[in-house]
This record gives structure tokens, sequence and C-alpha cells, in this order.
């Protein structure tokens, strides 16, 4: 993971082996051999690679993948189509509050725009329902606990 992480980073910054070597001082072999997984860096030079580099220690080792949700259940999907429904019908009744903003109704909106806010909507939901799942399940009752 390393070695493929320093070689993007150093090609997305337009730099030769010899180039990124003498920012961080050090040979062109070494680079190489970071490259190619023959050796890792001290901690010290992560630290200056990840700086001449312009990226984080943690992007070079692999580290800065996004905190995974846990998945939802069938019913939990349901549950939030029933919801959602309940939003876009609300949206549609001219009587409620929620069918106006900043002088435009849903009625302004052609069926693309709708189709968008629907999808927004819904990735909205699911995600807020992931967090709190994640937040508030006790780590016991946890399927993919990390």
């Amino acid at each position: 993971m390393f070695s493929e992480r320093l070689r993007y980073a150093r090609k997305r910054k337009k730099l030769t082996q010899e180039q990124l070597a003498a920012k961080v001082s050090t040979t062109k072999g070494t680079i190489s051999n970071y490259e190619n997984g023959y050796s890792s860096p001290s901690n010290e030079m992560l630290i200056d690679l990840a700086e001449a580099l312009e990226v984080t220690t943690d992007f070079l080792l692999g580290n800065d993948t996004k905190e995974k949700l846990p998945e939802l259940t069938p019913k939990e999907e349901r549950d939030i189509a029933k919801d959602l429904e309940k939003i876009l019908s609300s949206l549609d009744n001219p009587n409620e509050g929620y069918s106006h903003f900043d002088g435009q109704s849903i009625d302004d909106l052609d069926e693309e725009d709708r189709e968008l806010l629907k999808a927004a909507l819904e990735t909205s939901m699911k995600i807020a329902k992931q967090i709190a799942k994640k937040k508030y399940t006790p780590k016991k009752y946890r399927k993919n606990d990390d």
C-alpha cells in the first residue's frame, strides 16, 4: 500500500525520484526501494515525504479510508421508503407548509429535478439512519464491529 501511494503522490506532483530524493535529503535509490516495496521509511522520513508531496502520512500509509457505517436491514430500507413517500406527498399538498421555498413550489420543478430531490432526500435519510444505528446500537449487538 505504502509503495503504491508514494509512487502515485510523487507522479501527481510531477516529480522524478531524483527530485523527490533531493527534497527529503536522501538518494534516488532509497526512493526507488520505497516505491518497489524493498524497504520502508523511518517515521521521520515518512513525515518528510508527506510534507514534500503535500499529502498526509495517513494517506501514504493507506489509513485515510472513511469509517464504515453499518448496513441497513430490509425493514429499515422499507421504513425509509415509507417516510420518503410521506415527505414527497406533503410537498405535493399545497396546504402544507413544506411545499414552498424561496417563492417556488414543488410544482415548479421539472421531472428531472423532482427525481434529483427524491434521490437527495433518500440518500440523506439513509446516511442519517446509518449514523444513528452506529451511534446508538450497543457494541455487543453490532454485527460488523471493527
